[in-house]
């Protein structure tokens, strides 16, 4: 299950993580959004232990989606070292987050 990160707590859960991190930036009303879903939870099952996996609702957190110029969603940010090292952008076949994915670990 995915974790919810917000504009408090960003910083301390995503970027001082020890853990390579995922973060799907959605909105409630965005259809390819609830499209991945199911993807990022299987992500964070899979690789639990292993990566961390959240989300950030852009609605309800204007700092943090400003911060890392989010202006399409779904937007699928990959952090390593408190570091954005690779971004997916709209929905996409699981094997692209995958992909992406194993490339850091």
């Amino acid at each position: 299950m995915a974790f919810e990160v917000n504009d408090n707590n960003f910083e301390e859960i995503v970027l001082k993580s020890d853990k390579t991190v995922i973060v799907d930036f959605w909105a409630e009303w965005c259809g390819p959004c609830r499209m991945i879903t199911p993807i990022i939870e299987q992500i964070g099952t899979e690789y639990s232990g292993r990566v961390f996996v959240a989300k950030c609702d852009v609605d309800e957190n204007p700092g943090v989606t400003l911060k890392f110029g989010i202006r399409n969603i779904p937007t699928v940010l990959f952090f390593k070292d408190g570091k954005v090292v690779d971004k997916q952008v709209g929905a996409v076949p699981k094997t692209h987050f995958y992909n992406k994915l194993n490339a850091l670990l």
